[in-house]
């Protein structure tokens, strides 16, 4: 049985009008050579066709569940636009691997056989090391100790050694982060139409090279290009000095002429900042959508700018799907105690708190009730009776009030923190709701990554997240 799937839409689907209508073209060889082969390249390389995009930056073992949302939201509304267009639209996944923030593609968080979460971390990187591309960075012998942990850490179920399996073909010591998270995407998503395309190959690069040549002759308003060159302490970004070119951090000068040798001889060294990406993006492929998270939702209208400049038309963002999985034993807590998931997404302990203090002898709740009511009332007589005789005392007043009232605070504070040790089974069931819905203080989404769930549910969690995307996308 799959958990129950709560929709949580970051924006309505829109409607086909809204969406850039443009004619089919062919895509060009060098982009269907950094694609991985199956389905949709296939589709890619048989003609005229249109794409939607969608991308992010590498994670360990495929990162937070947004990734696969964002691709089956790509999946879902290419599907629609064809039906509705009559023409190829082909769902694409950009793989961002030149990304160097390692901090972000290092780890991976599971719910362990307790519903707790559970981080794994591949390595840290030392915070002076070159900022290499995740394009550029080896797994390493840790990814094994990695799928170990991930082993260790998740439930045994039917499904499980299928996960470790799927992961561990793709997460090997040899490869990079960015080809191992592009492999295990495309070994999930492949077979249902996703075209995985790795911008960070030599061969898209040189596609990729006179545009990002161009949008050298562009400055930001941080006062830097929008173009980005590997140099001694990794990939850094340019400043333009006078003829010439600097690197932010390592101070690396570079004319125009030594760039532009670089995107001819080693073009993987340049690479398009995150207002350039989308731009570049639409200029290399037939875009007619890109679906988007939040983060990038609020960004892309900043890149304005630059697409102008380029003179690049833009794709339409679309949001992306947004959800919560909830599994039964979390239902069931929910249930008992009139919850909703929503309800989990305010500070920590705070649901558990309210629950406890339901708990709470009516006759005590009253009393403080009645308390701070009664204190907030005759303070504030007293305060308007010393205005009119001395209005100097009216601070030392106030001060009297507010130590009043945070001593029947503490006095309620400790009285919740009495109940809940008598009180363990209800607060660690709550506990571990949270921990289920928003891990790590954060939404369920942008913390746990597929596996977790995978390895509970199997390819069923799959096809039924397959198909409430679809519901979602259908638009009007």
């Amino acid at each position: 049985m799959t958990p129950r799937i709560v929709a949580t839409p970051i924006g309505p689907a829109p409607s086909s009008a809204s969406l850039r209508r443009m004619p089919p073209r062919r895509v060009a060889a060098s982009l269907l050579a950094s694609t991985l082969p199956g389905p949709g390249r296939d589709r890619l390389a048989a003609g005229d066709v249109l794409v939607v995009t969608t991308g992010q930056q590498p994670g360990l073992f495929t990162g937070p569940l947004y990734t696969v949302y964002k691709a089956l939201s790509a999946v879902a509304l290419a599907a629609r636009l064809e039906r509705e267009w009559h023409v190829p639209v082909v769902p694409v996944f950009w793989v961002a691997g030149d990304d160097h923030d390692f901090q972000e593609a290092n780890h991976a968080t599971v719910l362990n056989a307790a519903g707790m979460p559970v981080r794994i971390v591949l390595r840290e990187r030392a915070a002076a090391s070159p900022a290499w591309p995740m394009a550029r960075e080896a797994c390493g012998p840790e990814i094994q100790e990695a799928l170990a942990r991930l082993r260790a850490e998740t439930p045994d179920s039917e499904f499980k050694e299928e996960i470790l399996s799927w992961l561990g073909a793709a997460y090997r010591p040899e490869a990079s982060l960015a080809d191992a998270f592009a492999d295990a995407l495309h070994a999930l998503l492949g077979a249902r139409g996703v075209a995985v395309t790795r911008p960070y190959a030599a061969e898209a690069k040189r596609e990729m090279a006179p545009w990002l040549l161009r949008a050298l002759d562009l400055t930001l308003e941080d006062g830097l290009s929008p173009v980005l060159v590997e140099g001694s302490q990794g990939r850094d970004r340019l400043r333009r000095d006078g003829d010439r070119f600097v690197t932010r951090r390592s101070g690396e000068r570079f004319d125009r002429a030594a760039l532009e040798r670089l995107a001819a001889e080693a073009p993987e060294r340049l690479s398009p900042n995150v207002l350039l990406r989308p731009v570049v993006e639409a200029a290399l492929w037939p875009t007619v959508a890109y679906v988007a998270g939040p983060g990038e939702l609020d960004y892309l209208p900043d890149a304005t700018a630059v697409y102008r400049a380029l003179d690049v038309t833009p794709q339409t963002p679309v949001p992306r799907w947004s959800g919560m999985l909830v599994e039964s034993r979390v239902d069931r807590v929910l249930e008992k105690h009139g919850l909703k998931p929503e309800d989990f997404a305010g500070p920590p302990g705070a649901v558990e708190a309210r629950l406890v203090r339901d708990q709470m002898p009516t006759d005590v709740a009253e009393a403080l009730e009645g308390i701070q009511r009664d204190l907030q009332t005759s303070y504030g007589r007293l305060s308007g009776g010393i205005a009119r005789l001395d209005p100097t005392l009216e601070r030392t007043v106030e001060s009297a009030r507010n130590a009043a009232l945070s001593g029947m605070r503490e006095i309620e504070k400790k009285l919740v923190a009495s109940l809940k040790r008598t009180s363990d089974s209800l607060v660690g069931q709550v506990t571990r709701a949270r921990a289920a819905l928003y891990p790590e203080g954060a939404p369920q989404e942008r913390t746990l990554t597929y596996a977790s769930m995978a390895v509970r549910y199997g390819p069923p969690l799959l096809d039924a997240l397959t198909d409430e995307v679809a519901r979602a996308t259908a638009g009007s």
